[in-house]
């Protein structure tokens, strides 16, 4: 089950919906309210919300952490060199990216600048408090059967703190009325550093695997 958290219904964050009692009519109608959300400080600098993409009807909802560079310059969940190595994983594992739902646990970018680049920074606990209405809203519009969490941050926000990715990932448990699978972020493949005992191949085959676990409890 999910970590109790008392986030919605309020006002006082200008852009946000009381997701509980004024859950708007499609994702269309959620999008537009998050692309106005002011209920952090990321948005100060950020090109826009990044909202999620897929087809309401999903029976599939992957979470990633935030967006990234391209994703902020785009306006789209998962288009940069995660995205792409996600595409190629859910195809080899049997699952078409059309049929899933992909967004994320924060919906602007947090990072800092290094010269003229813009790095990825964790985002903070703030960030994931303030954006799980828009996440919840998410979730309750599309009503997917499985839910796959993709990396620590995504896995934490939704299991809580105590959610320790390397022990519980590729097991299936029921989460309220949906099962989810925790996985490593796509981005972890990219950053995999043969110093620290990391092979690659051997975390994309893994990853893969996790796919497969989600992909076959879709009835």
């Amino acid at each position: 089950m999910t970590e109790p958290l008392d986030l919605f219904g309020d006002a006082a964050h200008p852009g946000a919906a009381d997701t509980t009692t004024d859950l708007p009519p499609d994702l269309d109608a959620l999008r537009a309210q998050a692309a106005g959300c002011t209920r952090c400080e990321l948005h100060h600098d950020t090109t826009q919300t990044v909202f999620g993409a897929g087809p309401a009807t999903a029976r599939l909802v992957m979470v990633g952490e935030q967006p990234g560079d391209q994703e902020d310059r785009q306006g789209a969940p998962f288009v940069g060199p995660a995205g792409r190595l996600l595409d190629e994983a859910l195809d080899e594992a049997g699952i078409a990216r059309d049929d899933a739902y992909v967004t994320n646990a924060v919906k602007h970018f947090n990072f800092r600048y290094q010269g003229k680049r813009r790095i990825h920074e964790t985002p903070k606990a703030g960030h994931i408090r303030a954006c799980r209405p828009w996440l919840d809203a998410e979730l309750a519009l599309v009503k997917p059967q499985v839910l796959l969490t993709l990396g620590a941050t995504a896995g934490k926000a939704l299991l809580g703190s105590k959610f320790r990715i390397t022990a519980e990932r590729g097991e299936p448990r029921p989460w309220n009325d949906m099962t989810l699978v925790p996985t490593i972020h796509p981005s972890a493949i990219l950053r995999a550093d043969p110093d620290r005992g990391q092979d690659r191949d051997e975390m994309l085959a893994g990853f893969v695997a996790d796919l497969k676990v989600a992909g076959g409890l879709l009835g």
